[in-house]
């Protein structure tokens, strides 16, 4: 009888035990995960010079790794760009036509609008440089070109770099017309192939060219003015505006924009391979200082 009360005992004791180890295990605090996005794919309309420079192919992976959104670029010129945002086509916008783009902010379609980073425009052409443009500022630039028509390439895509040509077209009093002057239609990788096909000018932004120089016979001819500059805005798609825009991912690809790591990498693309930066990292900056 002992003996049974004994064994008794014992188990209970075994229970007791086994549910103490149970209960300590379950009191410890269970691994933390990031939370899986709701939704998963990100549309960011943007501007061909990011994606023909290369930049993208550095920045994406870091965005999706960091972040767990699946990011889809459908790269055209920035005022396309705008078209899908005001459609409501687009989450998320990195451009380069500021005018054009405080319009689409004034009209409440962008929102979360910051400043990314900036670079230059700069015209290049044919080594002989027939209309003799070389070391003359881009206005100069224009009217020796007309003057002289020679051949020049112009995107004539409504984009920030055709945007800027016709600012500069305008400030010369010029309105280019006439078999010298053709219209790709095109974005700036294949606008550089033209130009360089025909032995053209054209304008480009700097970090385009330097990604392509190795397969083009065309020269920077004018630079550095402050009618050249190129800033580079990001900007959320307003949600409120239309309803099946990605919000959460938008919000993330801005702050990712302007964020330590994505700023640092801007900073230092190129340098391996050019020896100077494509892009000056902006964030945080008065966009009135840029270029001074």
């Amino acid at each position: 009888m002992r003996a049974k009360k004994y064994a008794i005992t014992i188990i209970v004791l075994l229970l007791i035990f086994a549910v103490g180890i149970m209960a300590g295990c379950g009191s410890q605090p269970a691994p933390q995960s990031t939370p899986e996005p709701a939704v998963k794919d990100l549309i960011l309309a943007t501007t061909t010079s990011t994606q023909d420079s290369g930049l993208l192919d550095v920045l994406q992976p870091m965005f999706e790794e960091k972040t767990g959104y699946n990011l889809k670029i459908i790269s055209v010129g920035s005022g396309a760009a705008m078209e899908m945002g005001r459609k409501g086509e687009a989450d998320v916008l990195l451009v380069h036509s500021p005018a054009a783009e405080k319009a689409l902010v004034d009209d409440g379609v962008g929102i979360n609008y910051q400043l990314v980073m900036h670079n230059d425009f700069i015209i290049i052409g044919p080594a002989e440089d027939p209309a003799a443009i070389k070391g003359s500022n881009s206005t100069e630039s224009f009217e020796k070109i007309a003057e002289q028509e020679a051949t020049f390439v112009s995107r004539g895509d409504n984009s920030g770099t055709h945007t800027k040509e016709l600012s500069i077209w305008k400030n010369a009093g010029i309105t280019p017309e006439g078999s010298w002057y053709l219209q790709s239609g095109t974005g700036m990788g294949a606008t550089l192939n033209i130009a360089n096909e025909k032995q053209a000018y054209t304008l480009t932004d700097r970090a385009t060219y330097l990604a392509q120089k190795d397969n083009l016979k065309l020269e920077v001819l004018s630079e550095g003015d402050s009618a050249l500059l190129n800033i580079y805005h990001v900007m959320q798609v307003n949600p409120e505006m239309f309803s099946k825009v990605n919000k959460d991912g938008a919000k993330a690809f801005v702050e990712f924009m302007v964020g330590a790591d994505a700023q640092k990498a801007i900073g230092e693309f190129g340098k391996d391979k050019y020896g100077e930066p494509l892009f000056t990292p902006d964030a945080g900056k008065n966009e009135a200082d840029l270029g001074k």
